[in-house]
């Protein structure tokens, strides 16, 4: 029930899992603004005493495999469920700011704070960026709720909202504002306190992207500082410049601004794209031009997830860990094993840890470099537990024999192998899916990949702003009268984490089929072709999309040290630290370490005991695709839920041979 982005998107997604969904009329509810969507039946087997093992259900779009054992055994069909398993959908959720709409959440939340960091003031995101996420999370809680039925635990309902799903893109910016101990970096007061320089009290250097002699515009990408030097030195450009320039460059990740040297852009500017290519190709710089929109339409895969069901014969089937009839969290039970870095990895790790299952981290000898980076919450990076809490960790030399034996007898030990390594390395490891079907035959690999086989060009590495100039994400984002450019804002990283750890839900649906592991793989290209099929957004809507100024607005200054804005919304957050400490935002964060640290989006509940809208739908004959596919409505919840959790808790240390281990670091001590 209703019409939103975030409601179409997640109708969409529970679609691709192979859903059924019909639609209900009429007003959301109030508890869910947004609208809300859940299950109304799943296969027969599923729910408390099942096994997981029906032969159907979520997951079965497009995903290959199918169960080997020749349909539902049950002969069960599909059951109605009782009670409503779903997720309500909202615009503040447990944040106490009125928001209206994506614009509202945007200011309020501190996205357009970020995105026009830059450019010396906020600026609204040209796609609805908030309301793509919430939907995506919002499928993955319903899709999290069929797993602990297909487990055998309890029926459970959720909700989400835009704000939330903001707040977590904005997470490691939120975090290092509020940090205890923050950094300096070249240029300002540090850009992990008032950030940058200050975007009220600066008029901003150049920024990417560039524009070469003959028009073309163009994002260039390297994490190697001699490749750097190599690039502009074959550019002539001025070696102070060059030096002055990589600092920011290096850093624009976590700060949102990237103010370079003039003269740097001036050396594009005096070639054509020939020479800057060849350039680059000669000091191994990427490169991605800035893509027209239609110009990055790309087919997309068969399955969103790239889904593929072990398809040995012999592998031999085996059940999930059953779900407890009291448990609270859908994933609790399971283990994920993740080998990941920077931001899409480890958010996907987070989210299934704060879906409840156990997460340990595979880090190099001495842990993971992004543990010691400015500005420090204690005694670890206030980036880092942003996106790592609640996590343990092993020390593993994978370059060692030892260190990968240690590696697979892990892996073996775990429900979900995650990984974002660059394709085959696993393999290269003995971690690939073939390697590891004998010790670990149900196990569920997900590679959260960046280009998704589709390069601009071979070796192209596959990082945030390359994306969203190649898959027309930086078209979107410009406003009236703005040239097209990448956000500096993380937004592919963030919302291709998500769209991993969904990945690793539908192949965990998909295993409950065919009992065998599975693989699935993700993309950046993914995230960028979601925000291009969500299309232009609202927030800036028929106004300019640069924010209103402060004090425009007449009520007081209630959160984020921002008032009411006079165009039906609050004035853009410019203070991230003053937001995470005003008592509206107290219900979406917990301090860490000295660190504001994002709360988990969604809340789960057991289903409340009341009829809900499915019953009416399933008498007008709401459509299922097939007597296995579980059919799901877009409808009023009855029964409301106003629990918050997703908190984690400390969880017993992976077990691990020694040999190749270094050091193992407990969950406790990553909070």
């Amino acid at each position: 029930m209703g019409d939103s982005v975030a409601l179409r998107i997640a109708a969409a997604r529970l679609e691709a899992l192979g859903c059924a969904v019909s639609r209900v009329g009429g007003s959301p509810p109030r508890q869910a603004p947004a609208g809300w969507i859940g299950l109304v039946a799943v296969p027969g087997e599923w729910g408390p005493g099942g096994n997981g093992l029906g032969g159907g259900g979520l997951a079965g779009g497009g995903s290959g495999g199918g169960d080997r054992r020749g349909g539902n055994p049950g002969g069960e069909g599909t059951r109605v469920l009782p009670v409503p398993v779903g997720c309500a959908i909202g615009w503040s959720g447990p944040v106490a700011v009125p928001m209206a709409g994506e614009r509202g959440v945007q200011a309020a939340c501190g996205l357009a704070h970020l995105h026009g960091r830059a450019h010396g003031a906020p600026r609204f995101l040209g796609v609805d960026y908030a309301s793509v996420c919430a939907g995506v999370l919002a499928a993955q809680a319903v899709a999290a709720c069929a797993l602990a039925l297909a487990r055998g635990g309890p029926a459970l309902s959720a909700s989400v909202s835009a704000a939330q799903a903001a707040l977590l893109a904005a997470g490691p910016y939120v975090a290092a504002a509020t940090a205890p101990e923050r950094g300096v970096s070249a240029g300002g007061a540090g850009p992990f306190g008032r950030e940058v320089p200050d975007a009220r009290d600066s008029v901003p250097a150049t920024v990417p992207p560039f524009r070469s002699a003959d028009g073309a515009r163009f994002e260039i990408e390297t994490l190697d500082a001699e490749v750097w030097l190599r690039f502009w030195t074959g550019l002539g450009a001025a070696p102070s410049a060059i030096a002055a320039g990589w600092p920011p460059f290096q850093r624009r990740f976590a700060t949102a601004v990237c103010p370079l040297p003039p003269e740097l852009p001036a050396a594009i500017a005096a070639v054509d794209l020939a020479r800057v290519r060849l350039a680059a190709r000669h000091a191994g710089m990427s490169l991605a031009l800035v893509r027209d929109v239609r110009d990055a339409e790309e087919p997309a895969p068969a399955s969103e997830w790239r889904l593929r069901a072990q398809d040995d014969a012999d592998v031999p089937v085996s059940a999930l860990a059953p779900l407890g009839p009291e448990a609270a969290a859908p994933l609790a039970g399971l283990r994920v094993v993740e080998a990941t870095n920077r931001v899409q990895g480890p958010l996907a790790g987070l989210l299934l840890a704060m879906l409840g299952a156990e997460v340990v981290r595979v880090e190099p000898p001495g842990g993971d470099p992004m543990r010691g980076v400015a500005p420090m919450a204690g005694d670890r990076s206030a980036r880092f537990l942003a996106l790592n809490r609640g996590k343990g960790a092993v020390e593993i030399d994978l370059k060692t024999a030892a260190g990968r034996r240690t590696a697979r007898d892990l892996a073996a030990t775990a429900d979900v192998l995650l990984y974002n390594w660059p394709p085959g390395r696993a393999e290269g490891f003995g971690l690939g899916p073939d390697d590891l079907a004998g010790p670990a035959p149900g196990l569920v690999h997900v590679h959260a990949d960046g280009w998704g086989g589709r390069a601009p060009e071979p070796g192209a590495l596959a990082t945030d702003y390359l994306v969203q100039a190649h898959g027309g994400v930086a078209d979107l984002l410009a406003g009236p009268g703005q040239e097209p450019a990448p956000s500096l804002l993380t937004l592919t990283d963030v919302l291709g984490g998500i769209l991993a750890a969904e990945g690793a839900l539908a192949a965990l649906l998909l295993r409950t089929r065919t009992g065998a592991g599975v693989r699935a793989r993700t993309a950046l290209s993914d995230a960028a072709r979601l925000l291009r099929r969500a299309g232009r957004g609202t927030a800036p809507g028929d106004r300019s999309s640069t924010a209103p100024e402060r004090g425009s607005g007449t009520a007081p200054e209630r959160w984020g040290g921002t008032a009411s804005g006079g165009r039906g919304g609050p004035v853009p957050v410019e203070d991230l630290a003053a937001m995470a400490a005003a008592p509206a935002f107290a219900a979406a964060f917990d301090t860490v370490g000295g660190a504001s640290c994002v709360r988990a989006p969604w809340g789960f509940a057991p289903a409340a005991d009341a009829e809900g809208p499915h019953d009416g739908a399933i008498r007008r004959g709401a459509p299922v695709r097939d007597d296995l596919a579980p059919s799901v409505t877009v409808g009023a919840h009855s029964g409301t839920s106003s629990k918050i959790t997703g908190e984690e808790t400390p969880r017993a240390t992976p077990s691990t041979s020694p040999d190749g281990a270094v050091a193992v670091h407990t969950p406790a001590e990553n909070r």
